[in-house]
């Protein structure tokens, strides 16, 4: 090149080398550098402005929250929109021809993604609302939908609930296909924690027949693979047994696997555990019977850790619910599984077959709750077994005695709070007890009882029953009958220092005086005031019949007011005329006071109606005292005619 200079790319590297910027090219102008300079140094993309005041800073992190939720849940969007519709559809004041279009319109939005939407926390209670709400064809489409996911949704924590509302509000025909799609995963799904009140649900739901093919699953293998074997109607376990020749140590060892399992998760609280433990117990020996109660008591004793909510449907996070649930999941279980006679008899069983120091956990256990025991159908009969047997008369009068001394008036009114009180003071009264009561009462297991105690307890109950032609089928049994394995203490001593050593007759006694009237009048009430007014059975009031006879004079006094319009007289009312007579005839010191205070000269005023049967009490009386009392005026008025001769009434009987 001419002059010898270097090469155009030389004199370029060596500018770039000394950091000289490039020579602008020829013909170039000062807009052209400028757009260069923007290309090569573009800055970077300014920076979202970060939130400052507390108002941003929500903002900014709810739609963080958001967004996370629209990538991690495909169906976000539709359960925010099924979230806005289940708000409308579960107030109460919504009509409902709305409720039913919120309903309809929620099906829609939800039709084909039924078994997605069934897991989710939230969409779970729209489904399940939607199925309690709507109509029946509109139901029958879920359970279409759902029927071949049933058992997996089973075991979720969500999905649970909706399944037993579907199996609450199927059809017979539906009910059938889920118990049908049961067979062989009766016993796995038993042992699961959430699967359990599924099955359970379905038990309660189950007539007799399937209720038998759900059972009978879990007492052996080979009724487990057989669906025919299970069609058997057969009442029990051990009848099941001997018609189908099954081998009684191959059910007991397939039970035990089935049992152990639930006694260690604690999954115990549900009628269909309850009936296959004691079947269980009808056939194990000693020691395996032994062992189940053992594991039993510790669950029993403790709150349980197992919510049962009967639905989802509710808010929670509203504070009452919340601490509702608290509540209860901190009773203890012997509490709540006292809602059924299985549940009763699992009580009775720890109670009467478990050491003193196993009752002793028991009744601390109790401690708040006996008053929801006493006014339950089973657990007053608890209650009243647990007066019967247990000796450690203290530690029962500190924790159930003084508790129900606070409400006794409650008590003495209410149908089943009564039976504790009537059990100290005339124990198995079959007036006060139905016939199942008392065998629920007197139920044992057999291989914890001994052959001897077996053998006098049915004598015991044999003597009774003969006792109960003769005395007008009055009593319903021994309290003897009702004896814990190790009880060593006198029943009567027992009764006495529970009734009379804690004072417990005191406040009775003045309950009994200061609502006398309306205990006469009423059906449940004038049943505790008779037996307070004849000392109770054996006499067990004996030693303070002074109170007692405080009460007589209150009774005769209220039967001595004049007949007026407000109040209808005690000789004419129903109730409080058959208990006057009655005590007429059991109590003849009552029966003096009564003459003396408000039937001397006053006969032929209540010689008819109910009132007759008081008067003509006098002359049916077994003690000749009374009798002597009243013979001549009230033969006087059989003579004309005014009264009607007791005796010529027994005689038209005969």
């Amino acid at each position: 090149m001419a002059g010898g200079g270097d090469h155009p790319g030389a004199n370029k590297r060596k500018r770039e080398a000394a950091g000289r910027p490039k020579a602008p090219s020829k013909g170039a102008g000062p807009g052209d550098a400028a757009k260069r300079k923007k290309t090569y140094d573009a800055p970077a993309a300014k920076p979202k402005p970060q939130p400052v005041t507390a108002k941003e800073k929500r903002v900014a992190a709810k739609e963080m929250s958001e967004s996370r939720k629209m990538k991690r849940k495909p169906n976000y969007n539709l359960e925010k929109e099924l979230a806005v519709l289940w708000e409308k559809m579960r107030c109460r004041d919504v009509s409902k021809e709305n409720r039913s279009k919120l309903v309809t319109e929620a099906l829609r939005k939800m039709d084909g993604k039924y078994f997605e939407i069934a897991g989710s926390h939230v969409t779970a209670r729209v489904l399940q609302t939607c199925v309690k709400w709507c109509s029946q064809p509109e139901r029958d489409a879920v359970f279409v939908a759902l029927q071949p996911h049933l058992l997996h949704l089973s075991r979720k924590k969500y999905a649970v609930f909706l399944v037993k509302k579907l199996i609450k509000l199927a059809t017979k025909k539906q009910l059938a296909l889920f118990i049908s799609s049961l067979h062989g995963h009766v016993a796995s799904l038993l042992r699961h924690t959430i699967g359990a009140a599924v099955v359970d649900c379905t038990f309660h739901q189950a007539t007799p027949p399937q209720k038998r093919s759900l059972l009978l699953e879990l007492y052996s293998t080979e009724l487990q693979l057989f669906k025919d074997l299970t069609e058997q109607k057969s009442c029990s376990l051990l009848e099941t047994i001997s018609k189908l020749g099954l081998q009684k140590s191959s059910v007991l060892q397939y039970m035990t696997t089935v049992i152990q399992p639930l006694l260690e998760k604690g999954i115990v609280e549900y009628s269909i555990v309850h009936t296959v433990i004691l079947e269980y117990l009808t056939i194990a020996d000693k020691t395996s019977a032994s062992d189940v109660i053992r594991q039993l008591i510790p669950h029993l004793t403790q709150g349980s850790s197992v919510v049962d909510g009967d639905e989802l449907s509710g808010v929670a996070e509203v504070p009452t619910k919340s601490k509702a649930k608290k509540k209860r999941s901190s009773e203890p279980l012997l509490i709540r599984i006292m809602q059924t006679r299985e549940g009763l008899k699992i009580g009775l069983a720890c109670l009467k077959h478990g050491s003193a120091k196993d009752r002793k956990k028991i009744i601390k256990s109790l401690k708040g709750q006996n008053m929801k025991l006493a006014l339950g159908d089973y657990g007053c009969l608890f209650l009243a077994c647990l007066l019967s047997i247990v000796d450690d008369t203290k530690l029962v009068t500190k924790v159930v005695i003084d508790e129900l001394t606070k409400h006794l008036k409650e008590l003495i009114f209410d149908k089943n709070g009564r039976r504790p009180l009537l059990q100290l003071l005339h124990p198995l009264c079959s007036r006060y007890l139905t016939p199942t009561d008392l065998n629920c009462l007197k139920y044992s297991v057999p291989s914890l009882v001994s052959k001897d105690e077996a053998s006098e307890s049915a004598t015991k109950v044999n003597l009774d029953s003969k006792l109960d032609d003769v005395a007008d089928k009055e009593h319903g049994g021994s309290e003897d009958t009702l004896v814990a394995s190790d009880s060593k203490k006198d029943p009567f001593k027992r009764r006495q220092e529970l009734l009379v050593k804690s004072e417990l007759f005191e406040v009775l006694i003045e309950t009994c005086i200061e609502n006398v009237g309306e205990l006469l009048r009423t059906n449940f009430g004038k049943d505790v005031l008779y037996e307070v007014a004849v000392g109770g059975k054996n006499n067990v009031l004996e030693g303070v019949t002074d109170r007692v006879h405080v009460l007589h004079n209150a009774i005769a006094s209220d039967a001595a007011r004049p007949r007026t319009e407000d109040v209808e007289h005690a000789f004419d009312n129903y109730h409080s005329s058959r208990v006057i007579r009655k005590m007429i005839l059991d109590c003849p010191e009552f029966a003096a006071t009564l003459w003396k205070k408000a039937l001397k000269g006053k006969c032929k005023s209540f010689a008819d109606g109910f009132s007759s049967k008081v008067v003509a009490a006098y002359l049916e009386s077994p003690d000749s005292k009374v009798k002597d009392l009243a013979k001549s005026e009230v033969q006087l008025l059989i003579d004309g005619g005014i009264l009607k001769n007791p005796d010529h009434k027994a005689a038209e009987k005969k």
